[in-house]
């Protein structure tokens, strides 16, 4: 979904999952692209190319992205936001008015940035994030982002792009303990999320600011696992470049972020910003690829609300989303020789591109090429048809799946999974 810069060295191995990223400054006078039709676990096409997110090295690192990249890193499967492009929305209005107090002059006076003591307060509250998932062609693939503590107990505010699909999600926080972690909440619109380490106490959590205090010109720092390079995060120094501006990708609308020319890279996805007094001010989300030091973040005085939501366990995605784990296209949408490849002759169904290992999807024994005909006896006519009758269900509740391969009907029974695991 986004035409991405070249892969960078990868000391660790593990991809980084990019912030939004869109290819090129788009044209001020054009409409943004139309969004896509995500499928129930909003898998990429596998007729399009999909675009390597940027990666921290050799391999390519995963996560979530659009084309302003999400900073989160990619492996094998690109999630959707990392791979899409996204555009910036030039003159686009904003729908809030914000009052601030001016500066006296002589009150502007400039200090250096304790850059040592603010580390010694936010680092504690800073973690890296790995995920697993699968790709395309049915691999694992795994990802690499950023977090931040907000409860001694491990729950940790990240970005959605970075465990979205994830079907593993591991957290290294600062005091070197690596915990399974499992979703509480998320909401995609909004590219925030809410995942809860298991069996872990005596986490710093990060003090929240107040983003609406911030202006253009104050000092900020970009805090993650910029490329996931290693067990230290990177901490590069920036300012507050521009406040509420809006992006958007195809399937996704951002507005009121701050705009920073702190570095952000793929892995800084869900990472803090954080002002002079080390307060976490935004979450760091999206870059502009083949720009000059413009990153954009998320603000914090926009997400507290939706935090509260999601602790409540209203979030759009929760631990009670049923998962299928596959990955389908409209029949329509694929070409015809992949079709004759797999011998296809119907133009009804959902086309199957990638299953998740040890998903529900495998466990009813589809495949690549297969044709998902039926579920629970209900007609698939196409992809979204696959998400909405699997959203009827909750996880562990048993379905039937009935689908063509090589033109002969087949069944298969299993039991639906959850999201985030």
């Amino acid at each position: 979904m986004s035409i991405d810069p070249p892969p960078f060295p990868n000391p660790s191995g593990y991809p980084a999952s990019p912030p939004y990223q869109p290819a090129s400054p788009p044209d001020p006078w054009a409409a943004a692209p139309p969004a896509e039709t995500p499928d129930e676990d909003r898998f990429p096409s596998p007729a399009a190319a999909i675009p390597p997110a940027p990666v921290a090295g050799p391999t390519n690192p995963w996560g979530a992205g659009r084309a302003a990249v999400l900073g989160a890193l990619v492996g094998g499967l690109v999630a959707s936001l990392v791979a899409t492009s996204v555009y910036l929305l030039v003159g686009r209005d904003t729908t809030r008015t914000i009052v601030k107090e001016v500066r006296p002059t002589l009150q502007i006076i400039h200090k250096p940035l304790d850059i040592q003591g603010l580390l010694t307060k936010v680092r504690p509250s800073v973690v890296s994030i790995h995920t697993g998932a699968a790709s395309v062609s049915g691999s694992d693939a795994e990802a690499a982002g950023s977090g931040v503590v907000l409860s001694a107990d491990g729950l940790v505010l990240t970005n959605a792009h970075v465990i979205e699909n994830a079907t593993t999600i591991e957290v290294s926080f600062a005091d070197g303990q690596r915990k399974e972690a499992k979703l509480v909440g998320s909401f995609p619109d909004n590219d925030v999320a809410l995942i809860k380490a298991v069996d872990i106490s005596g986490q710093t959590p990060a003090e929240l600011g107040n983003s609406d205090d911030l202006q253009v010109g104050d000092d900020v720092v970009a805090i993650g696992n910029a490329l996931n390079l290693g067990a230290e995060p990177t901490v590069p120094k920036g300012n507050v470049s521009a406040l509420d501006r809006p992006i958007s990708a195809p399937g996704v609308e951002l507005e009121h972020l701050i705009q920073t020319d702190a570095a952000i890279n793929p892995g800084n996805s869900g990472g803090p910003l954080v002002n002079a007094a080390g307060q976490v001010v935004g979450i760091n989300t999206a870059i502009i690829p083949n720009s000059q030091s413009l990153g954009f973040s998320l603000a914090i005085n926009e997400l507290k609300p939706l935090i509260d939501d999601l602790e409540a366990g209203k979030g759009t995605v929760n631990s009670d989303t049923p998962f299928l784990g596959v990955q389908t296209t409209d029949i329509s949408e694929q070409q015809q020789s992949l079709l004759d490849r797999y011998g296809v002759k119907v133009r009804s169904g959902a086309f199957v591109v990638g299953v998740a290992s040890g998903s529900a999807a495998a466990g009813a024994g589809l495949v690549e090429g297969d044709v998902i005909t039926k579920i629970d006896g209900a007609d698939v006519s196409g992809k979204d048809a696959v998400g909405s009758i699997v959203r009827r269900h909750r996880p562990g509740d048993q379905i039937t799946i009935e689908y063509l391969r090589n033109g002969a009907t087949r069944q298969g029974t299993t039991k639906l999974g959850r999201k985030g695991g």
